[in-house]
């Protein structure tokens, strides 16, 4: 070959390689800066986020407090009468506690007019005692009736603190206002020596929180009067020297904010992050160095280039050995049937996993089955409860028909004797009647008492209310309370079983005849309404309601504000699982006018047929 010819042979792909490494200086870096950038803004957004978590932490610990400290009675009874030494000394040292217990900076007492009449710090010689602080929009907002939140440096003690303020009410009247401040140099004291610079700004852009002391009351704002003005109608920093930070506001290639800070000769570019804290008004920010992301950037621009000389050697080096291929696919061949050994072996184990999880599989359906037969033995449970606690009056209804029976059977006997023939075909019609009443009252009792089967079909309502109303009208008849029952002008059927809906009904009619016991107004009101394809049923009682404490635990499982011996807490618990069967709800509220209202939603059917064991 002519030696021109390969010198073009090696030129062009010299050429190919300079043009690429040009390409990854002008084009990778920028790609490089943008990549490093980006990920020093995560890392900062994960920095911010932990700042901002600390300091609402912070406050809203300590946020409530003046609230509760206000409502002391011994603050009230200072702020009533403000100039007793006593209770100006009881209300000193009840400060004094709370501020050693809490380790707040400071807790203080003000009247109306911004006068400090007893304070944590009234034996230290920078006491607030006697001090004016009316000027604080912190007593302001609270004078007012608000709760009141701002961050100073005290005039008295020179020291940074974030404020909270409560009015003092007495009845309806302000007769005075707690402050409470909170020392924030341990937040502060955390972000000295990080990766990151930490400053919070107020709203003017004033800088009163920072890892770097330096920074302190500097502005990255220009400090206009407007600025200035506000700042010192509140004298937020008392007479603490305010200066503009020298601050160079630019963007980066993405669009993210970029400041540089110029001090003593030296200038740092800092990736700027900030989220905003609107309770308090402040905006914290995180200052990314961007030296070290340059850095990066700079470092895989040059491991890029490296990586490419790598690459053309690496190209001289595979050229040289295209001899050792056949080998090379031997031991690909020999990897491959090494690959499918273990890919049988993982298939193996896969399978014995998967038996494993049918294993299991059957296990949790026979759990299932348990957990359901054990709910049906409960609610059978609650039934004969109930039975068991229905016993006593029962006796009384059978007792009176006895007793009726026996008069009549006797009187019958000796009207035969007389011949009085009409008479005693009366009093045995009588009995037959009384016997009739009985055997009611024992079928009612033996279809309540009977376990349901589990098929659900069409009910209708009419029918389970009135043999509902059987079954509780003894408990009726002893609380001397009356059930009025509307079920509107058509008749209604849902989809349920009839003698578990009869079980809910029962439950929580007997409910509402314990709450109205002993009131005044003892009405027990039933009412039911078809709506779209849902049945609305409603129980409401005249009692006094279900208290909000125990709202939410009203449907657990032996939960009961009756006392020891009165029932097992199961009749509502068993009621809201029997509902939720049927595909329906049962939910409780309080009545706008008083009283307890129980709501049960069921799937409407379109025809009602009685099942004789459901």
């Amino acid at each position: 070959m002519p030696p021109f010819l390969k010198t073009r042979r090696w030129l062009w792909p010299g050429l190919a390689a300079a043009a690429l490494a040009a390409a990854i200086v002008f084009f990778g870096g920028a790609f490089a800066n943008r990549i490093y950038l980006d990920e020093a803004a995560s890392r900062g957004q994960t920095t911010l986020r932990l700042a901002v978590a600390a300091l609402s932490g912070q406050m809203n610990r300590f946020e409530p407090l003046p609230e509760l400290i206000a409502d002391n009675d011994d603050i009230k009874e200072l702020v009533s009468d403000p100039d007793n030494p006593v209770l100006r000394t009881r209300a000193n040292e009840y400060l004094k506690e709370i501020n050693g217990l809490l380790k707040s900076s400071d807790i203080y007492v003000l009247i109306p007019g911004g006068d400090t009449i007893a304070a944590s710090n009234h034996d230290l010689p920078l006491s607030f005692v006697g001090e004016n602080f009316s000027y604080r929009p912190y007593y302001q907002d609270a004078i007012r009736g608000n709760l009141g939140r701002f961050f100073a440096l005290g005039t008295t003690s020179l020291k940074r603190g974030y404020y909270f303020s409560s009015p003092v009410r007495i009845g309806m009247e302000i007769r005075g206002v707690v402050v409470f401040k909170v020392d924030i140099d341990a937040i502060e004291a955390s972000w000295k020596g990080g990766d990151h610079e930490i400053i919070v700004t107020d709203p003017e852009g004033i800088i009163f929180m920072s890892g770097r002391p330096d920074w302190l009351y500097a502005s990255l704002n220009p400090l206009t009067a407007e600025r200035l003005a506000r700042t010192e109608a509140s004298r937020r920093y008392a007479d603490a020297m305010l200066r503009e930070l020298p601050v160079t506001r630019s963007a980066a290639d993405d669009g993210q904010p970029l400041l540089r800070i110029t001090e003593d000769g030296k200038s740092r570019e800092f990736l700027e992050l900030a989220e905003e804290m609107p309770e308090a008004r402040w905006t914290v920010r995180v200052l990314a160095d961007t030296a070290s992301a340059h850095a990066q950037a700079l470092t895989a621009v040059v491991s890029a280039l490296l990586a490419l000389s790598l690459a053309g050697l690496g190209g001289a080096v595979i050229l040289q050995r295209r001899a050792r291929l056949a080998e090379r696919m031997q031991l690909q061949q020999s990897a491959q049937v090494e690959l499918e050994r273990r890919v049988e072996e993982r298939t193996a184990d896969l399978a014995q996993v998967n038996s494993r999880l049918e294993t299991e599989v059957a296990e949790r359906r026979t759990a299932e089955q348990q957990l359901r037969q054990t709910q049906a033995d409960l609610i059978q449970a609650g039934k004969l409860a109930a039975l068991g606690q229905m016993s006593a009056a029962l006796s009384h209804e059978f007792n009176q028909p006895l007793a009726a029976v026996k008069t009549y059977a006797d009187n019958a006997a000796t009207l035969i004797d007389r011949a009085r023939i009409d008479e005693a075909r009366d009093n045995v019609s009588r009995i037959s009647s009384l016997a009739d009443r009985m055997a009611s009252i024992s079928r009612h009792l033996r279809n309540f008492a009977r376990k349901p089967n589990q098929k659900l079909g069409p009910v209708a309502l009419d029918e389970v209310v009135r043999d509902t109303g059987e079954i509780v009208a003894w408990r009726l008849k002893a609380a001397d309370a009356a059930l009025s029952v509307d079920l509107g002008p058509a008749p209604l059927a849902v989809k349920a079983g009839s003698v578990r809906l009869q079980q809910v009904l029962v439950n929580i009619i007997t409910n509402a005849a314990d709450a109205v016991e002993g009131l005044a107004d003892r009405r027990i009101e039933l009412a039911a309404q078809r709506k779209g394809s849902r049945v609305t049923i409603t129980i409401r009682d005249h009692g006094p309601g279900v208290p909000a404490a125990i709202a939410e635990r009203i449907f657990d499982p032996f939960f009961s504000t009756k006392g020891v011996g009165k029932g097992l807490g199961l009749g509502l618990s068993i009621s809201y699982n029997i509902v939720k069967d049927f595909g329906g709800t049962l939910a409780v509220l309080n009545h706008p006018e008083g009283g307890a209202l129980f709501t049960i939603e069921l799937d409407a059917a379109r025809a009602a047929v009685r099942e004789a064991a459901e």
